[in-house]
């Protein structure tokens, strides 16, 4: 297994002009040849984005027919025309279509014929429903436009009106329309600049927020359909830069909820829709480090709070407490304790259970509770199932009073599942179960061709880092194999299994695709998290490199075969790895990647910047922060006596998150210094998400998937 030779003459690559500028802060200089390619409206920076999209096609032609080929196995596999399993709604069943050749769904949904009845109705994917109604066709709202998402989709309870919002740039920036959902006639009210969703209260009222030049969503504001939008409310605004907000409604439809919350921080105030001329009301006020959110249960005909906090203990715990009678969190009454090796992550609550969501064992986990009249509040029971690296989810409860509860279980090995669980007889029934058709040469997918395992890697100060192995059952671990290292560690996200086609086509080629979880991250709780963030967030670079010197150490995988990938946060740690570490690896890829943090975190008017110091510190005000993060971020510590393997990075134009300058100051800063070979490919129409789209994004994937088997060595199928 060899890389794909070009047979064509290398061009040269583009070369960025140099403008001296110097950023001085806390009484160092810093020299930055390339910080003028910020100036985004130059026609100069759009020309050497250009030249780097031209050159690394040029560098990567020869990859064309593995790129198609990847792209025809995706597209042979994914079973095109397909619905998602419809979810109960008030008077309809509500569900999503897709067809082939139509790269966006269709919002459909179904009235019921039965309103007792649970069992969703049958449906045939490849035909629409006789009285199937589609209320709202992404491809048609994308016509026109080179990119399209959708941020809100929200229909009022009683099945009349639908608020939607659309992002036709990719910078995050959405207009928020109405519709009449029976005549598909759209209101003439138009809201521009809009954050993510939209809450209905009543089938009038509408609550949305608002971003500040930071793209913070900093104000809740409320709308009363076929009135000015000169004339909506301010219902709520969030003056600290550090927090953001949030807003929506409990599933009883009882209360309206609006949360402030910064990285370590929260507060949540509420409104009774029942009364909806009251004034906003805090459930408890902010306290610095404290962290905390509530849902609304009704236990025994009283209302109270269900309150899940982290003032005890970092991994946080769930209590409860009557609505409106809590002055402080040593008043409630604990349900579920703080444990040092299990991080609650939330509850959900409907009439007659309560479900827990945790954290164990580097898995998601659920838990449930029903609530008997007369007996107040149980215990709580697990849902579990076989498999070792599975996931299980609540998904498509929005019913508060409904004797179902649906789970979905994720693998890394196994389609992803649906299931409905009677809580009338405990009894489940399998409702869905992802596709996956044969490869385009006719061999049909069998899950048990695969093989997901847990490794444990010591890191150097002792800690254990959990790695998730995916591979071909017939691929032996005991020997050298293309190896795929993925990490993240940040923001406590969590790298939880899933099926994923595309990951097919590396494992088919005799890939071993590897997930270390590193510090930063969530898998292994707060504690996890919070040893991988601010004055620690070294330990989320060494444990990639531990990860990476154990497969080395051990035989599995070589220097030569192996490559590393990481986005956005994961990135940044891709870019530091570079630094440390680049002869571990064959190549790297970094996608939208934050690899000049310290510049970003510097600039207030940012959206990295104020709300991320409690992530990464706050270098602006605390010269000891700034010499920490100027130690490690990757764009500062380049030098020519460092050794970096050949480097792909992606990034997006529009990209309001982590901005295009960052990847491109990098690869030209690489490419000066260091003499590193360095491909850059920015999508010109396109965020933080990149291209839109399903095809434009297997196409994307393809790209991206043949450069790093090409690295690896593995273009060849071993099946």
């Amino acid at each position: 297994m060899n890389p794909v030779v070009s047979t064509t003459t290398t061009p040269a690559p583009p070369v960025a002009r140099k403008v001296p500028f110097t950023r001085t802060f806390h009484g160092i200089d810093f020299h930055d040849d390339y910080e003028w390619l910020r100036e985004k409206d130059n026609p100069e920076v759009r020309a050497y984005l250009e030249a780097e999209n031209a050159y690394t096609s040029a560098r990567t032609a020869h990859l064309r027919s593995v790129e198609n080929a990847i792209f025809r196995e995706v597209k042979a596999r994914v079973q095109e025309t397909d619905m998602s399993l419809p979810v109960r709604v008030g008077g309809y069943w509500y569900y999503a279509r897709t067809q082939e050749g139509k790269s966006y769904s269709q919002s459909c949904r179904l009235p019921l014929e039965d309103s007792h009845s649970w069992e969703p109705p049958v449906i045939d994917p490849q035909v629409p429903h006789d009285n199937e109604h589609v209320f709202l066709d992404s491809n048609v709202e994308a016509e026109g436009h080179d990119f399209f998402a959708l941020g809100a989709a929200s229909v009022t309870l009683d099945g009349t009106r639908l608020a939607y919002s659309t992002d036709t740039t990719g910078n995050e920036r959405f207009t928020l329309r109405f519709r009449n959902v029976e005549t598909g006639e759209d209101f003439d009210d138009v809201i521009e600049n809009v954050s993510y969703g939209a809450t209905w209260v009543g089938n009038d009222t509408v609550y949305y927020q608002r971003v500040d030049e930071a793209w913070r969503p900093h104000e809740v504001w409320k709308h009363v359909l076929g009135t000015p939008v000169e004339q909506d409310q301010l219902v709520f605004r969030e003056d600290d830069g550090r927090f953001w907000t949030g807003v929506g409604t409990t599933r009883s439809e009882r209360y309206l909820l609006i949360f402030s919350g910064s990285k370590v921080t929260s507060e949540v105030w509420y409104l009774d829709v029942e009364n909806p001329s009251s004034e906003l009301t805090c459930v408890l006020p902010r306290e610095a480090g404290v962290e905390y959110g509530v849902d609304h249960a009704q236990v025994d005909g009283k209302d109270y709070w269900m309150v899940v906090h982290n003032k005890f203990g970092v991994n946080s715990e769930v209590g409860y407490c009557p609505v409106g009678q809590i002055s402080s969190l040593e008043e409630i009454t604990s349900l579920v304790p703080h444990r040092d090796d299990v991080r609650v992550e939330g509850v959900e609550i409907f009439s007659d259970h309560i479900l827990l969501e945790q954290r164990e064992n580097a898995v998601e986990s659920l838990y449930i509770m029903k609530l008997v009249p007369g007996e107040g509040f149980g215990d709580f029971q697990p849902i579990t199932f076989d498999e070792e690296l599975v996931g299980v989810t609540a998904a498509g409860n929005n019913e508060w009073d409904t004797p179902i509860l649906r789970v979905a279980v994720s693998s890394f090995s196994h389609p992803a599942q649906v299931f409905d669980i009677d809580l009338r007889t405990d009894q489940r029934h399998l409702r869905k179960e992802q596709i996956v058709l044969p490869a385009p040469d006719g061999t049909p997918f069998r899950a048990e061709d695969y093989t997901a395992s847990r490794l444990w890697v010591t890191a150097r100060d002792g800690a254990r880092i959990p790695v998730s192995l995916i591979h071909r059952t017939d691929v032996p671990l005991d020997r050298e194999n293309p190896v795929l290292l993925y990490g993240y560690g940040s923001y406590e996200a969590s790298m939880d299994p899933g099926f994923s086609i595309f990951r097919l086509s590396m494992l088919d080629r005799g890939v071993v695709y590897a997930i270390a979880h590193v510090r930063g991250g969530g898998e292994m709780g707060r504690i996890w998290y919070d040893n991988g963030k601010g004055m620690s967030k070294m330990n989320t670079f060494t444990d990639f490199v531990d990860v990476a010197d154990h497969l080395i150490k051990t035989g599995m995988t070589s220097p030569q075969k192996m490559v590393a990938e990481g986005g956005s946060a994961g990135g940044l740690l891709m870019g530091a790895v570079a630094n440390l570490a680049g002869d571990r690896f064959a190549g790297i890829e970094a996608v939208v990647p934050f690899v000049d943090p310290l510049t970003s975190i510097l600039k207030p008017e940012l959206p990295l910047t104020v709300t991320e110091w409690d992530e990464w510190g706050d270098p602006y005000h605390d010269p000891e922060v700034y010499r920490y993060m100027a130690a490690y971020a990757p764009y500062e510590n380049i030098t020519a006596d460092k050794t970096y393997p050949p480097i792909l990075a992606i990034t997006s134009l529009n990209d309001t998150r982590v901005l295009y300058v960052e990847p491109a100051k990098w690869v030209a800063k690489l490419r000066d210094v260091a003499g590193a070979d360095v491909l850059l490919k920015t999508e010109m129409e396109a965020g933080h998400g990149g291209v839109s789209g399903r095809y434009e994004k297997w196409k994307q994937s393809a790209f991206e998937t043949a450069w790093e088997l090409d690295r690896m060595g593995a273009t060849e199928l071993i099946r």
